[in-house]
């Protein structure tokens, strides 16, 4: 079994996203499968560029986008893998650009546009969507995360096979609030909660790293 996942985070070697993500591959590798890091700002790449190559008639294989670079080898593996996880942090209440531009990329050419809302992708996998924000857990339905959080899901669920959503609230930004624009914050709340809540939060993902091996 191969898991593959996606870091959508700028920051590669730590912090809140890439942290989880690693904690998600420690579980499934602690069954024995395999697994890989893909880090998105480390590719050259754009989001869809709405040829509409993939929806030709006449065209040779179902589900390939026509655009060639850096995420061409990529999506061509991800055809092979069987579980799949995107981290990502949250900007301005949805993915980052760079995950964004993967999710069309990745999800477009699978879907046909037919009335019975066929999806080309060849075989069920489990999925699942990180989202780290710094925003507090009971601030995601006052400000409509939550119905993004949902449609991403259902619409990863609906290409691939099962999604599960986990989510990392009130992360910690900076390793020196001192350093920057942060009167919002209280720096020492801040600290504890990701000395006391983020341990639990990778505990979590290492969880579901085990639940999508499985």
């Amino acid at each position: 079994m191969k898991v593959m996942a996606f870091n959508g985070s700028p920051r590669k070697t730590k912090w809140n996203t890439v942290t989880l993500l690693k904690n998600v591959l420690k579980g499934a590798a602690s069954v024995g499968e395999k697994t890989e890091l893909v880090q998105l700002y480390d590719l050259k790449y754009s989001g869809c560029i709405s040829c509409f190559a993939c929806k030709k008639i006449n065209r040779k294989r179902d589900g390939i986008c026509a655009v060639q670079d850096d995420l061409t080898s990529v999506l061509d593996r991800i055809r092979n893998t069987d579980a799949l996880i995107i981290g990502t942090p949250v900007y301005y209440g949805a993915e980052s650009a760079a995950t964004r531009a993967f999710i069309e990329r990745l999800c477009f050419p699978y879907n046909k546009y037919a009335k019975d809302m066929t999806i080309l992708f060849p075989r069920h996998i489990k999925t699942a969507l990180i989202y780290t924000m710094n925003i507090s857990e009971n601030m995601i339905e006052a400000m409509g995360y939550n119905r993004h959080f949902e449609l991403t899901r259902t619409t990863f669920e609906r290409h691939f096979g099962a999604c599960e959503l986990l989510l990392s609230t009130d992360t910690l930004q900076f390793s020196n609030y001192d350093k920057y624009e942060s009167e919002r914050f209280d720096k020492e709340a801040k600290a504890k909660r990701n000395a006391e809540v983020f341990p639990l939060d990778c505990k979590r993902a290492f969880e579901l790293g085990v639940r999508l091996a499985n």
